[in-house]
């Protein structure tokens, strides 16, 4: 196996163990990586001793500054493009009520059984003639050759002592496409409860990561089954279930979500875009209703979707700032396109759209093909040709309007100044109908038209102009 470890990063950490006589491991994810053939950057080391002394050993020869972290036992240091931390070999206990462990020296066994999963326990050894000899007491190998997610002790033990544990090993089938084994399906299943003592931010941390994975929906079936997801983000287990009256009944809305979120995982790897996959309709719950000859409806779900955006992204410590905008507005405005679609597109409806939309149209559209999830080959056809004749309408519009990110061409500014008034209500009302105006193409989106227009609506509520602006 020496040849997995070709940098040259090894060779000098091995001459340093080697000259002051500390046995020394590569392990973790690093190794794992190796086998799995993808790259990675992060380095995990293990001595049979003082972690911390060995990495300013290693500082000193390769000339690096290295951050010592005593409160955990650990150092680390940058060495070219690498991550590299160092840490004691050790065994480690729990109490009930948190996951920081109590730690004592062990053994390079001890400190592999201590590891979330058997393929996260794999390890290389670094010193004299076992250098690059793997390391593996819980048959790690065997595992990633079966794609199997096992713990090295007994879950019940791993999952309690660390409840993050459980959220890790549906990322990690989340991300490899691996299975988790079943007696550790069973173990997240009893202690799903446990996952309450870990932060908000580090069970934000790994929803991303499987919310990131190319088939994200895997991931979510495991923390529905689970029951982790009714504790950790309510609001979309909420979306399970279909309801029946009158022998009508709606799609289950937890799994076309889950559908919508592998179709838009699909075509983009922006993490936001993907939460607005997410909480789409997210509000459908709240505003189901079975109205008589009509069938189920979940009239204004958007509006209360969009609303419903600020709490769920304080509640999961999501960044409370132009990324949760950009979810927000996609949650409100996810129907416009699709309904354009279903209609003759006009261009004043084509008009809004853009001016709504911004910078984000081409975000909202891939949503919007994402959201089309029929079995009908028929219905898919129909609303993907829709599609491409709303697409090529907005580009038409656009370079005809240039309306996105528009602002009207005459300001509260302009108003206040033409008609001698001061911040209002007849301000807004000019400024409005000078808007839905342009939008609607009853005027062009030039100063002069608009300027004429502002003259008239202005005289409609009784005002006279008492000057005239300095653009004329």
């Amino acid at each position: 196996m020496k040849y997995h470890l070709e940098n040259p990063v090894f060779k000098i950490l091995a001459s340093i163990a080697d000259r002051k006589s500390i046995e020394a491991y590569v392990v973790g994810g690093y190794v794992r990586d190796i086998f799995l053939k993808r790259p990675s950057k992060d380095i995990d080391v293990v001595v049979l001793g003082n972690g911390i002394e060995f990495a300013e050993l290693v500082g000193i020869e390769l000339n690096t500054r290295v951050s010592v972290f005593k409160n955990f036992g650990t150092a680390m240091l940058r060495f070219n493009d690498l991550d590299i931390e160092f840490v004691g070999a050790r065994k480690e206990s729990y109490r009930t009520d948190s996951r920081k462990p109590i730690v004592e020296n062990g053994s390079i066994e001890d400190d592999q059984l201590r590891r979330d999963f058997t393929i996260n326990a794999l390890a290389f050894a670094l010193n004299g003639d076992n250098f690059g000899k793997l390391v593996d007491p819980f048959n790690g190998i065997s595992d990633l050759k079966s794609k199997l997610i096992r713990t090295p002790q007994d879950p019940e033990i791993t999952f309690s002592d660390d409840p993050l544990r459980m959220l890790r090993a549906i990322r990690f089938a989340s991300q490899l496409g691996f299975t988790i084994d079943q007696t550790a399906l069973d173990a997240i299943k009893l202690h799903k409860e446990r996952i309450t003592i870990v932060s908000k931010e580090r069970i934000t941390d790994e929803l991303n990561k499987i919310i990131l994975s190319a088939k994200p929906s895997v991931g979510f079936k495991h923390l529905f089954n689970s029951g982790l997801l009714h504790i950790i983000f309510p609001q979309m287990a909420n979306l399970h279930g279909v309801d029946i009256i009158d022998n009508k009944g709606h799609k289950d809305n937890f799994y076309h979500t889950l559908q919508v979120l592998d179709n838009i995982a699909a075509t983009t790897d922006d993490l936001w875009l993907r939460w607005a996959a997410i909480l789409h309709d997210i509000a459908k719950p709240a505003t189901k209703r079975f109205e008589k000859g009509q069938g189920w409806t979940f009239h204004g779900h958007e509006d209360k979707g969009a609303r419903m955006v600020p709490h769920i992204f304080a509640q999961l410590k999501l960044p409370l700032n132009e990324k949760m905008k950009f979810v927000q507005k996609l949650v409100q405005l996810h129907l416009r396109p699709i309904v354009l679609a279903q209609e003759v597109v006009t261009d004043s409806a084509v008009r809004r759209l853009l001016f709504d939309a911004g910078e984000d149209i081409e975000s909202l559209m891939k949503l919007c093909n994402a959201d089309i999830t029929t079995k009908n080959e028929y219905k898919i056809k129909k609303y993907r040709k829709n599609f491409e004749l709303v697409k090529q309408k907005l580009v038409d519009v656009e370079e005809r309007d240039k309306i996105r990110n528009w602002q009207p061409p005459i300001t509260g500014n302009d108003i206040m100044q033409v008609f001698g008034l001061k911040e209002g209500r007849e301000v807004g009302i000019i400024k409005k109908a000078i808007r839905e105006a342009i939008l609607e193409g009853d005027i062009t989106n030039t100063y002069e038209d608009a300027l004429q227009f502002m003259l008239q609506e202005g005289k409609k509520i009784g005002l006279v102009p008492v000057s005239r602006t300095n653009k004329l």
